[in-house]
């Protein structure tokens, strides 16, 4: 999953049966130098899922570019009291298999794509993202919580999502505005070389050591979509509106154009909408603090 991998000692914290690793500067298992440089902290839990730390601060939300989406306006003010703990990864067909006892797309033969001669062999993949509906990702995280003994996995709220892809940046993307560079972070519609996800990992993360943040798999969050709920949200911890019929999905996927991509990128899709495209990735919020 990360190559070129540079092992280093560091100071291990038990809880309960997972790992807290205490970083502070020296390259830990494929983990960009940015990323340690701001002192970042992971967890590895029983099923090896790892969640990296995302410092509490504000942002601006949304876009406020004339040309952008009116679902992405207005741009508005975020602010998170607390740091929080994301997963580095989008949840794997492995970490789903673990957890849920069957490959994610047992649930949806009913799928005609699913049956073509060859796709079963194609589109399952250990180390491929699990795309699955709004729904069995709660499903998911139910029983994560159970096997792990907590209520601390949940899936990001919006507000969550767009603050940990952006990593403190205020351009179009996270590296900048030169579109040209989005290949070293993302698969796309005009790279990607299988007709679906490729394995988690293999681009370049983000500053905060996020992996395919962007592209691969667009990823559900826990917010109903609402066209005017950024007019009216609440500065801090936004948690998105009381009700709706559809959910959010970011982050843009395989097959998405590179020309439409940003960080405030934002689609509704029904909750029990079920595609190749669309995944997730789980927060954690139940560690000590160091």
């Amino acid at each position: 999953m990360v190559k070129n991998q540079r092992e280093i000692s560091v100071p291990i914290v038990l809880k309960g049966i997972g790992l807290f690793l205490f970083l502070s500067g020296s390259a830990y298992a494929g983990l960009t130098e940015s990323t340690l440089e701001n002192n970042q902290q992971i967890y590895v839990n029983s099923l090896g899922m790892r969640f990296i730390t995302i410092p509490a601060g504000q942002f601006l939300m949304g876009s406020s570019d004339a040309a952008a989406d009116s679902r992405e306006k207005p741009q508005h003010l975020v602010t998170f009291s607390d740091d929080l703990f994301m997963g580095q990864f989008e949840v794997t067909q492995a970490d789903w298999l673990a957890v849920m006892g069957e490959n994610p797309y047992v649930r949806d033969r009913s799928n005609p794509y699913y049956l073509l001669p060859g796709m079963a062999d194609r589109i399952t993949h250990p180390d491929h993202p699990a795309t699955v509906s709004w729904q069995d990702a709660i499903e998911f995280i139910e029983k994560l919580n159970k096997r792990e003994g907590t209520t601390g996995y949940r899936l990001p709220t919006e507000a969550e999502w767009e603050y940990a892809a952006r990593a403190g940046s205020t351009t179009r993307y996270f590296f900048g505005d030169d579109a040209s560079a989005l290949d070293n972070y993302a698969w796309h519609g005009e790279n990607f070389v299988t007709g679906g996800t490729h394995p988690v990992g293999t681009k370049k993360p983000n500053p905060w050591g996020l992996y395919d943040i962007y592209g691969n798999a667009w990823e559900w969050v826990s917010d109903y979509y609402s066209t005017g709920y950024y007019a009216q949200s609440p500065e801090h911890n936004p948690q998105g509106p009381d009700d709706g019929t559809k959910r959010v999905v970011r982050g843009g996927s395989w097959h998405s154009t590179a020309n439409g991509w940003h960080s405030a990128w934002r689609k509704p899709y029904p909750a029990d909408y079920r595609g190749i495209s669309i995944g997730f990735r789980v927060v954690y919020t139940d560690l000590p603090k160091p």
